[in-house]
């Protein structure tokens, strides 16, 4: 709870930069790829199977470059769905997740060559995951939607004045339901800069 107020304060005076010095920015939006590790930890009392891969998902984002060091970010990430069938002791199941992201924070960049940026954000984001479970996982049935801090570290490459490249390690935190995404993902983004 602690990390979600620090967030949203985060946030807050990103978006109160963004109205003081509006005429010096400009807008961007941007379109990503995405690969997360989506975990299947189905235990019970007597048995329980454990599963991990990698599912690749997409992400559009939109933000406000305030001044070449300072910006505020808003995005929306699906991180795919992913399915794990498995059988314990002659019983079979199955369980199947589709988790989605939005999240809003400030961002702040430095250069370390002419090109190149490094940049870390900070905000807030709101999870929801879907999860459908058969046989022994069919307790992890149902739909959360959570709050929790988000953070991400990451470097940018100028292509030119308008568009840049960039990858990035993001962690959203953790979901209601704990079957299928993971806290983390690393995204690939192309953005354009208005």
């Amino acid at each position: 709870m602690k990390n979600t107020i620090l967030a949203l304060v985060a946030s807050a005076a990103a978006f109160g930069a963004v109205s003081a010095h509006a005429a010096d920015g400009s807008p961007y939006v941007g379109i990503g790829g995405v690969v997360s590790e989506h975990r299947y930890d189905l235990r019970n009392d007597t048995s329980g199977v454990d599963n991990s891969n990698h599912e690749y998902g997409g992400k559009f984002f939109a933000g406000y470059q305030i001044n070449p060091m300072f910006a505020v970010e808003a995005g929306y990430t699906d991180f795919g769905k992913s399915d794990y069938a498995y059988s314990v002791n002659g019983a079979s199941g199955r369980a199947e997740a589709d988790s989605k992201s939005y999240y809003l924070a400030g961002k702040a960049s430095y250069p370390v060559a002419e090109k190149v940026n490094v940049f870390g954000k900070l905000g807030v984001a709101h999870n929801k995951n879907e999860v459908s479970a058969t046989g022994l996982a069919a307790a992890y049935n149902g739909d959360s939607s959570r709050n929790s801090a988000y953070a991400a570290l990451g470097a940018e490459y100028a292509v030119n004045e308008k568009v840049a490249l960039s990858l990035e390690y993001e962690h959203y935190g953790k979901n209601d339901i704990d079957v299928g995404r993971s806290k983390g993902a690393v995204s690939l983004n192309a953005r354009y800069n208005f």
